[in-house]
């Protein structure tokens, strides 16, 4: 019987490591990596090729409820770790059947993290997710018994290891030992462990807006909250400025100064006065190289139209708008 497992592939050194150790055993592997909305790692660029399939899994709306009301709450930020853990790890449970796969491996290492991989929660992570001994962690295998995959002798318990702690220098050994040079940085790719998105994510919930159109919004430039059920973003360079064309929706404003002055693209979004619109026009020209000038105008556009009006506005220093800035 020729035995297959599932490996949850992050894109870190962790479980590049745990997928390289159980094919070199013999196994047929075949990567599972799940996006969620606030991944900023494009996998199929950065995961090196190692001989193994890689899907890709997109969990979309599934996560969202996890950002309203996380079981097991949050980490230093707006990061539900456990939560997501036992998300992901049910989703590849379901995936067993349909990839004819036997057990599913993960690249966690037993205290690593302080929330999500101390004893207590891996064990949680398991038992919540269904997966029980169907789940082997091999780089910290030794300090727990034997999962299926090894009493059935699927894989060698001794080729197993016994990594612990924060300290990272075994992983990047044994990745040298393996001919590994080239994985992601060990910060991860989740924009859920960052404080300035996680600021903005709260005022988002705050406000009751959480959806994936503005997940995607959240990524990009300077946020402003200017009414309760409105707020505006500005392009810091021209990629941003370009993006926010792309992510601009019907209802939306665009705002965009003189073209013979460098500034910012700006999109708001929500419930929009005349007196917003004119404001909003005010913050573009703050961050518009006005240097000389005492007014400019700028251009709006109410999407989805094509039609430009223009706004003349007093160019007006940033500290004029800093309180509204998230």
């Amino acid at each position: 019987m020729k035995i297959k497992a599932l490996a949850l592939i992050s894109g870190g050194l962790d479980s590049l490591l745990a997928a390289k150790l159980i094919k070199d055993q013999g196994i047929e592997v075949i990567g599972v990596h799940f996006k969620i909305p606030f991944c900023k790692l494009d996998i199929k660029k950065s995961f090196p090729d190692i001989g193994i399939e890689l899907l890709e899994v997109d969990l979309g709306d599934d996560f969202l409820p996890l950002i309203k009301n996380p079981r097991y709450g949050f980490g230093a930020n707006m990061n539900p770790c456990i939560d997501c853990k036992i998300l992901m790890f049910a989703k590849a449970g379901e995936l067993l059947p349909e990839l004819k796969a036997h057990f599913i491996v993960s690249g966690e290492v037993l205290g690593q993290r302080p929330m999500s991989q101390n004893k207590q929660a891996l064990k949680l992570i398991e038992q919540r997710s269904g997966l029980g001994d169907l789940l082997l962690r091999p780089l910290s295998a030794q300090f727990f018994s034997p999962s299926l995959a090894e009493r059935e002798g699927w894989v060698k318990r001794e080729k197993m290891l016994n990594f612990n702690g924060r300290l990272r220098t075994p992983q990047m050994q044994l990745a040298e030992g393996l001919g590994i040079s080239r994985y992601a940085n060990p910060s991860g790719g989740c924009l859920l462990t960052d404080p300035c998105f996680s600021k903005r994510l709260e005022d988002l919930l705050r406000h009751e807006e959480l959806s994936l159109d503005n997940l995607e919004l959240l990524k990009v430039g300077r946020h402003f909250r200017i009414e309760k059920r409105s707020r505006l973003v500005v392009g810091r360079d021209e990629g941003e400025n370009s993006l926010l064309t792309q992510l601009a929706m019907p209802g939306d404003y665009l705002f965009l100064p003189p073209k013979d002055l460098a500034g910012p693209t700006s999109l708001a979004r929500g419930m929009m006065t005349q007196d917003l619109v004119y404001l909003s026009s005010q913050i573009t020209s703050a961050y518009s190289d006005t240097i000389g000038l005492k007014k400019i105008k700028v251009s709006c556009r109410h999407m989805p139209g094509t039609k430009d009006n223009a706004y003349e506005v007093a160019c007006l220093p940033k500290s004029r708008f800093a309180h509204l800035l998230i």
